[in-house]
């Protein structure tokens, strides 16, 4: 059994109700070493808050506003609710960034949303959590101006281009994969290979994009398991090396505790 890291979960999302201790029970069974739980709205934030508070040392939270809700962003209460997560022990702002996927939020509205978000970022001394999608050359010019604010963060279940994961990277940006890796219509292998070891991380993003042979179910975080055996095989690496080392590459993401990379006790 492979030790891994979710670095992007769901937990406060409604679809676990009062389900999530299960799942963070069963994560823990399936090798999980440490859960990220994002806080993508004001409200998912406090829960995510809450639930870290009851699993200290293994799960951890973010704050941030996620693009879908970023027409609503409001430049007096959203900072100062991300300034109180953090101050509440917030390892990350976000999950926040760009989709054109979806058209009900603007552009610009997302953009504006975005940018008060690395401010945040950098004033906090905060990683970012980024979402992009179809969205690639705004991210381009985003990095630039993380790089120049000296923000770095993760491409979160990343399945954009090889070019955009290298300026990323070059960056000192970590790269992110989910259970999409899985996926039948998954063709980029390319992509899982250019990502070196150390910048490497794997999630859930549960609720949603549960690995085959579960897709099209409710995901959680146990089946992580299954995105890194994928990826260790693409990659050509063993499966319980790369568990370790995403471990390794979450804790130092996100500045959790040392305790997560410490050697599982025998059962």
């Amino acid at each position: 059994m492979a030790d891994f890291a979710d670095s992007h979960v769901h937990l406060a999302d409604p679809a676990f109700a009062d389900e999530a201790d299960a799942v963070i029970q069963r994560a823990r069974a399936a090798g999980a070493r440490a859960l990220v739980c994002i806080g993508e709205s004001a409200a998912t934030a406090r829960r995510a808050q809450a639930l870290a508070a009851r699993h200290p040392g293994f799960v951890f939270h973010t704050a941030g506003v996620h693009p879908y809700d970023a027409a609503a962003w409001d430049d007096q209460t959203d900072p100062q609710a991300i300034r109180d997560a953090v101050a509440g022990g917030a390892v990350a702002v976000g999950e926040c960034g760009l989709d054109a996927t979806y058209t009900h939020t603007p552009r610009d509205r997302q953009l504006h949303a975005l940018h008060a978000q690395l401010d945040l970022a950098a004033e906090l001394q905060r990683p970012l959590v980024l979402h992009t999608r179809d969205a690639e050359t705004d991210t381009l010019a985003f990095l630039d101006r993380a790089a120049a604010a000296r923000v770095i963060g993760v491409l979160h279940c990343f399945t954009g281009s090889v070019a955009l994961a290298e300026v990323a990277l070059a960056a000192g940006w970590y790269v992110s994969f989910s259970g999409i890796i899985t996926f039948r219509s998954w063709t980029d292998l390319a992509l899982l290979r250019i990502v070196p070891d150390d910048r490497l991380l794997v999630e859930s993003d549960a609720p949603y994009l549960a690995p085959v042979p579960h897709r099209g179910k409710r995901n959680e975080s146990a089946l992580v398991a299954l995105t890194l055996a994928r990826l260790a095989d693409v990659r050509g690496q063993d499966p319980d090396w790369l568990g370790v080392t995403t471990v390794g590459n979450t804790q130092r993401l996100f500045a959790l505790p040392d305790a997560i990379c410490s050697p599982r006790a025998a059962d």
